[in-house]
């Protein structure tokens, strides 16, 4: 054997692993038996790991199952995994086994390692044993769901939900700057009565103020955790106080509540819960994606388009055609909608899937919900700061197109009459004229009456008929 490795072992017999390595023999096989995507879990799956180790140590010191100076040694070393100073060990596929055992094993190994280090002993001397101590009272079918509820109602709380208050902020200060600009709305991409561009605005910071109700509504359910149900939900091995007494750990260590699960055979048995969380993020990714649409179309242009708003110039648009720019940050927000619908299909296809008592695709449902957080929350912020926050409305364009608009004779029915204003708007496209002069021309109006009838900024508030 090479001096750059150490000799492990496990229930299958011996094992070289690099000898720098905090895992051990599990772990090495995990990687040698996976080399599948070379996409191992993130920070936040991670640090759920460690969190879930850490609470499990604490409760199991309180049951009296743990020495204090052990439990202590696991804490520290745990305490390492959370804060991010071990996530090159943790170096297991994504696409691995369905319950995720290889990437429990792998943070068992590595803090049990890093555990006897900090207790003054040496890596692989087993003073701190990664199934009899890190893993005591659990098994990996109740410890990968819990993992996965801390790591998914984490990214949710602290990563993209202020992700999307910036966002709705953001849309919000438009909104308002936006108030008196009269525009021609459009509906079928035709033009129709007009609107404020601060009304739009209105629309989409709403959309955005729901999708942060709906995911906010979807975190109770990863609220439970199935930790304490063991190997198939009974519990056997696990005291009856440890899953609610993890959970306060667990509780404590982030900030945020967790109980123990209603059913701990339907915690480990389907993850329906995590498939509607996720059905959350894919709809404010679609909410994302008509708003990024509907800026995009605005903005096209600048001369030959709609140019009602005027985009931010964040980089050269094209390495062929000078000045042109583009709305860059715009269609990445579209691309991240494209991803995250195809991890809501992953997610979704795996949390039906499972036979019996264990659901199988854990990892693979882990790791897409995820990173649609990540994606989300980054594409929210990034939205915000990077594009709506510098756009500015064309008002004079605005008014001009207005003006031009053949909808304008909607507001002419109450005056004169559906059929009589159906003939001015076909009058007016014909001969390349205005409603307004049509109407006069041909004595269906006075000019005060086509001012006050034919006024775009009236036309964007409800009038009552017949209200003087």
């Amino acid at each position: 054997m090479s001096e750059d490795y150490r000799t492990e072992e496990d229930s299958l017999g011996e094992m070289q692993v690099p000898a720098e390595a905090y895992w051990g023999a599990q772990t090495q096989r995990a990687v040698e038996n996976f080399p599948i995507s070379g996409i191992a879990f993130g920070r936040r799956f991670v640090r759920a790991l460690g969190v879930v180790k850490k609470s499990a140590a604490q409760a199991n010191r309180e049951l009296g199952f743990l020495e204090d100076d052990t439990a202590e040694a696991i804490v520290a070393a745990a305490d390492e995994v959370i804060a991010g100073e071990l996530d090159d060990q943790f170096p297991v596929d994504v696409f691995q086994t369905g319950s995720g055992t290889s990437s429990n094993m792998n943070a068992n190994e590595v803090i049990a390692n890093r555990a006897a280090e900090i207790a003054g002993a040496g890596i692989g001397d087993r003073v701190v044993h990664p199934n009899d101590h890190v893993n005591y009272g659990q098994s990996s079918n109740d410890v990968i769901p819990t993992a996965m509820h801390v790591a998914a109602l984490e990214a949710v709380e602290k990563d993209l939900l202020p992700a999307l208050e910036t966002l709705h902020a953001e849309l919000e200060a438009k909104e308002a700057e936006f108030d008196g600009v009269v525009k021609t709305g459009r509906t079928h991409l035709q033009d129709a009565t007009p609107v404020r561009l601060g009304q739009e605005f209105g629309g989409y910071r709403t959309q955005i103020g729901k999708g942060i109700e709906r995911v906010g509504a979807s975190r109770d359910q990863l609220r439970e955790l199935a930790l304490g149900g063991t190997a198939v939900g009974t519990g056997l091995n696990t005291h009856p106080d440890f899953p609610a007494l993890a959970a306060e750990y667990i509780s404590e260590e982030t900030g945020t509540t967790f109980r123990e699960a209603d059913n701990h055979f339907e915690a480990q048995a389907a993850h329906d819960a995590m498939g509607d969380a996720h059905g959350a993020l894919r709809t404010v990714a679609g909410s994302l994606n008509k708003i990024a649409n509907d800026l995009r179309l605005l903005a096209s242009g600048p001369r030959n388009g709609l140019g009602e708003i005027e985009q931010p110039e964040n980089q050269p648009g094209s390495s062929i055609m000078p000045g042109k720019i583009n709305p860059v940050v715009a269609e990445a927000v579209n691309q991240v909608h494209t991803q995250v619908v195809g991890n809501d299909a992953a997610v979704s296809n795996g949390a039906a899937r499972g036979e019996l008592d264990l659901n199988l695709y854990k990892p693979v449902i882990a790791h897409n919900f995820l990173q649609s957080a990540a994606l989300l929350t980054n594409a929210a912020s990034t939205f915000g700061e990077r594009f709506v926050a510098k756009l500015e409305a064309n008002e004079e364009h605005c008014t001009e197109q207005v003006e031009q608009s053949m909808a304008l004779a909607t507001a002419l029915n109450p005056a004169i009459g559906y059929d009589k204003a159906s003939k001015v708007a076909k009058q007016a496209l014909a001969e390349g004229k205005t409603v307004r002069q049509v109407a006069v021309e041909e004595g269906y109006l006075t000019e005060a009456e086509a001012d006050e009838v034919l006024d775009p900024e009236a036309m964007t508030h409800r009038v009552i008929l017949g209200d003087d």
